[in-house]
């Protein structure tokens, strides 16, 4: 559901009007079709519906239409747009009010189906566990909330702010402290916070949010120090804090959950948070020891209920032809003031100020003077679906500001869905909408609220929002203080675009199902082949990380890692340079270092290929999988990669040979064949003699981690081999691997020989023959060829279309694979299924008892539905076979029975003589008619109505209480019974 089609409702008095950013003149309504191309329904009641188009006025359901003035008469009037084609006239449904919201919640919902089954969706192929991975932690007893993180490449130094405390770590080894110190809060600051009303054990405490670099010797840091946020510099060189403190309130935020960004350009701290205790003041603001500071105005126009979560400079100053300035861009999300919804609308933002801005000289006096703002969109177009929260970006810069790469992670509003996406956006298209995009103003119809309608007016000059150029200089403009006031007054009043920042290719890169990401961070890598790709880390929620590449037609998720060993979220991703290569993630529990990629976890050539990581690639000469950036000089030409996922260019090997591990079994029990398949993105083929089994097969049940055979019989015992078959789409064919073998043979016990015979074992052929060619080929080794692209051979014949998971990674399990085996083609020839030889277990079946315990169960089921038949406690159906079975019994009459019979009997046969003569009409009797109204007759002293007609007073011996009709007249409760010629 697109929101910039949803329409909106503008009510002028008793008129509705609905339409996202289309100016409506009341008393030209027809404007709006000859100008945004629209056109409207009037509507006098919801279920009529009229138009108004600017050639016609057309009747569409027989009222009235309105004058040209546009005034409406009825209770609920009320327009819809509808289009503007002539030829295609459509009428859209109108919901009540009291029902709009759950028609707008149906509708997304709806969406959530075809959202899952569309979009760039990507499976990590690879799983691993925390326990599989040596991962570095680094923990503090008793300290938590290690969420601050500050990298320093150059120092090697992984800086940490926690609770009340901060560290210093090794970027090489995070297990490696060099130095710490603690920031508690004191008493009075803890007891004044208690008595505001928070929590002495969560909230009390001083949360170190800002961990800014000043010069070579000092960081900048804040905390919020018991809701009353303080900041000072931290000295490298003695690891201590300076006495002097400052205030923090503007620069840090006073609740630790409260969402905040802060940026250091140049020695000046950009902070976007939350400016008072309550948290109700948002502003993005700056402040500098060298000059006075600047902040946003307190409006909701500038800032509605922000949640900010980056910020970031753009030197879009250097080397600029037209002596451009240099730019820092926030991103938040805020609630909507150009859109009206059931509820709070969320809108993700991108906003941008002027690093040299120095405020207004009247207006805007110490306020940006630079500030505008717009949409961020991530969409599916073909969808309507909007994913409009963002929670986390990364911008990935390069020497040309306009090359640079926006990517930023959102999910929807309507929570726990289980969608995320991946947008990136272009730097150039961010220029060109700040630069060139038409502003929105408010606009009071009336007496509605105010609402943002786009601004068609001229622009005061110098354009608002700009920042500084060698244009504005030639003016005498040097900087914003000699900005005119018709300027900063329009900054003021239009801080919003009405044009959105679109993502590349018009949507998202990535959406994931069931995963919630929360961090983002890229990293761009030259392969083998000379090519450059997008590398994308994404945090979960639940403590994983995705590695996902981009390629030019598809996107393909290499790995999932649990970085955390608890589920809990991933609150702080930063990435190291590539020489480096490590990967750092800050949690409430800890800090863990994670190298970029696992390439030394695969074990084949063939697994190396097709896991398409472009940091990996298999080295002939070492026989394993190596970073390519760990390796240099003339082995790095010796390499092999192909991100296309060829498996088929790996070396041939000759003469590797795969052992086959016997399995010995009891006639009847279970045999379980282990075979774990790593990549999530093959299905295990399992073979018997040349045979595929399948699920349909004798008592075999193929699961994830292998096969399971019930009640082994003769017929069982052979070669079983599982390979793995994996998918490849870039190369469009399959590549098979064997993976583990097995020899399942009988344990059959030693019968008694006769007298001077030694004892004799109960054999099969096929285990003769087993063993026969094992004798053959030395020690039962079986010779085969290395990984083709070829299928497996097989007696039956196998699809070669891509397997398709049907569940996500995180719910696969997960271990360590003891059968990593050599890549090999299937086995050119295996003998024949075995033949059994031993009389003894020959007739070994478990039919006989199987139809006895059937027959059993089945004659103790009639036994008791026939109890139940004989005691009555089935009723229906049960009743009428017992009373058929046992006879005898008449069939109690139904009640009012006689009284039917009565309505409905011959006229001739009644004698109501007396009543006759009374007629003074002397109309035909005719058979009473039944009305629907009757009221029982009045029994005068108790006694009971006779059966018949003959004057027996005798009550009834069937049924006391039933009512004789025959005897008694039937008394109409209609109001015009004296009318009716009965």
């Amino acid at each position: 559901m697109m929101m910039h089609t949803k329409p909106l409702q503008r009510k002028f008095g008793r008129t509705e009007v609905r339409g996202p950013n289309h100016r409506m003149d009341v008393v030209k309504p027809m404007s709006c079709c000859s100008k945004y191309q629209r056109r409207y329904i009037w509507t006098t009641d919801p279920g009529v519906a009229r138009e108004w188009a600017p050639e016609r006025r057309e009747a569409l359901a027989g009222a009235e239409c309105p004058d040209r003035s546009g005034q409406l008469t009825g209770r609920q009037a009320g327009c819809l747009p509808v289009s503007c084609d002539p030829g295609n006239f459509t009428v859209p449904k109108l919901l009540p009010e009291s029902n709009m919201a759950f028609g707008v919640l149906g509708v997304f919902l709806g969406l959530l189906l075809e959202v899952s089954t569309h979009g760039p969706h990507s499976v990590p192929r690879t799983s691993w566990k925390h326990e599989e991975l040596n991962l570095v932690e680094f923990t503090e007893p008793g300290i938590f909330n290690y969420t601050t993180l500050l990298l320093s490449e150059e120092k090697k130094t992984l800086y940490v702010g926690a609770r009340e405390a901060i560290f210093e770590l090794s970027t090489s080894n995070a297990v490696m402290k060099s130095n710490s110190i603690k920031w508690p809060v004191t008493d009075s600051d803890r007891t004044k916070c208690v008595l505001k009303g928070k929590s002495e054990e969560t909230d009390c405490l001083n949360y170190i949010r800002v961990l800014q670099v000043l010069d070579d010797d000092r960081l900048y840091v804040c905390g919020t120090h018991a809701f009353h946020p303080v900041c000072g510099i931290l000295l490298l060189k003695s690891f201590s804090l300076q006495p002097e403190l400052e205030d923090g309130r503007g620069k840090c935020s006073f609740d630790p959950a409260q969402s905040f960004t802060t940026v250091m350009v140049d020695g000046e701290l950009y902070s976007g948070t939350s400016a008072n205790f309550l948290g109700s003041e948002p502003i993005i603001s700056k402040y500098s020891r060298s000059q006075s500071g600047l902040r946003t105005e307190y409006s909701t126009s500038w800032l509605n209920e922000p949640s900010f979560v980056f910020a970031d400079v753009i030197r879009e100053g250097e080397n600029s032809a037209n002596g451009e300035d240099d730019k820092v861009y926030y991103f938040f999300t805020e609630v909507s003031v150009e859109y009206e919804f059931f509820g709070k609308l969320l809108i993700p933002r991108i906003a941008r100020v002027c690093k040299g801005d120095l405020g207004g000289q009247r207006t805007l006096r110490k306020k940006w003077t630079s500030f505008l703002k717009a949409k961020l969109v991530c969409s599916m177009p073909e969808l309507n679906f909007v994913f409009n929260v963002v929670h986390d970006v990364f911008i990935l810069k390069t020497p040309n500001w306009r090359e640079t790469v926006i990517y930023g992670v959102f999910t929807s509003q309507w929570g726990n869905v289980g969608l995320s996406a991946v947008c990136a956006y272009n730097m150039s298209s961010v220029e060109d909408v700040f630069s060139k995009g038409k502003y929105m103003q408010k606009a009071t119809v009336e007496q509605s609220q105010t609402k943002w309608v786009r601004y068609n007016g001229i622009l005061p000059t110098p354009r608002p929002g700009a920042c500084i150029n060698n244009q504005n200089r030639l003016q005498n403009i040097a900087n914003s203080l000699h900005l005119p006031d018709m300027t900063l007054q329009f900054v003021k009043d239009h801080p919003l675009l009405e044009d959105p920042v679109l993502p590349i290719g018009n949507g998202p890169k990535l959406i994931t199902k069931d995963v919630n990401y929360t961090q983002i961070v890229v990293d761009r890598v030259q392969a083998l082949d000379n090519n450059v790709y997008d590398v994308i880390f994404t945090g979960t929620d639940k403590g994983f990380l995705h590695k996902s590449v981009l390629y030019e037609d598809e996107v393909h998720t290499v790995e999932e890692i649990q970085l955390l060993q608890n589920s809990e979220s991933i609150k702080n991703l930063l990435l190291s340079s590539q020489a480096t290569g490590f990967l750092y993630a800050g949690s409430d529990s800890g800090v863990v270092q994670s190298p970029t990629a696992f390439c030394e976890k695969y074990a084949s050539c063939s697994d190396c290929i097709l896991t398409r990581d472009p940091y990996c690639a298999w080295d002939p000469n070492a026989s394993g999988c190596v970073n390519i950036f760990h390796t240099q000089g003339p082995e790095r030409g010796n390499l092999i990669q192909s991100l296309s996922g060829d498996a088929g260019k790996c070396p041939t090997v000759l003469d590797i040979s795969v052992d086959y591990q016997p399995v010995k079994v009891k006639p009847g029990s279970s045999a379980e064949l282990p075979c774990l398949i790593r990549s999530n993105m093959a299905v295990a083929v399992w073979r018997l003699n040349n045979s595929v089994l399948t699920e349909a097969s004798r008592f075999h049940l193929m699961g994830e981690k292998g096969l399971l055979i019930y009640s082994v019989a003769p017929e069982d015992q052979g070669l079983y081999e599982c390979w793995s078959q994996e998918w490849a789409p870039a190369m469009g064919k399959n590549f098979s691997r064997l993976l583990a073998g097995y020899s399942l043979v009988l344990d059959v016990p030693r019968r008694p020989s006769p007298r001077g015979q030694p004892p004799q074992t109960a054999v099969t052929r096929s285990s003769a023959r087993t063993y026969s060619n094992a004798a053959t080929e030395g020690n039962n080794v079986a010779r085969l060829l290395p990984l083709t692209s070829a299928t497996p051979r097989s007696s039956a014949p196998m699809s070669v279309l891509p397997p398709r998971p049907t569940s996500p990674s995180l719910t696969m399990p997960l271990g360590t694979n003891t059968a990593q085996l050599a890549p090999v083609l299937l086995p050119t020839s295996v003998g024949p299924v075995p033949d059994y030889v031993d009389p003894e277990y020959l007739q070994h079946d478990n039919s006989r008892a199987l139809l006895f315990l059937f027959l059993l169960f089945f004659l103790l089921f009639l036994a008791a539905l026939a109890y139940n038949c004989y005691m009555q406690y089935l009723p229906g159906p049960c009743l009428r076979l017992r009373a058929a079975l046992l006879g005898g019994h008449k069939k109690p009459p139904t009640q009012y029975e006689a009284c039917e019979a009565g309505l409905m009997a011959p006229v001739e046969k009644v004698d109501l003589t007396d009543w006759t003569q009374s007629n003074q009409n002397g109309a035909k009797l005719r058979a009473l008619r039944d009305t629907g109204y009757e009221t029982e007759p009045e029994c005068g002293n108790g006694q009971i109505p006779s059966q018949s007609l003959g004057g027996d007073e005798s009550p009834s011996k069937e049924k006391p209480f039933d009512v004789d009709c025959d005897s008694q007249p039937i008394e109409f409760a209609d109001a015009d019974q004296e009318a009716s010629p009965y």
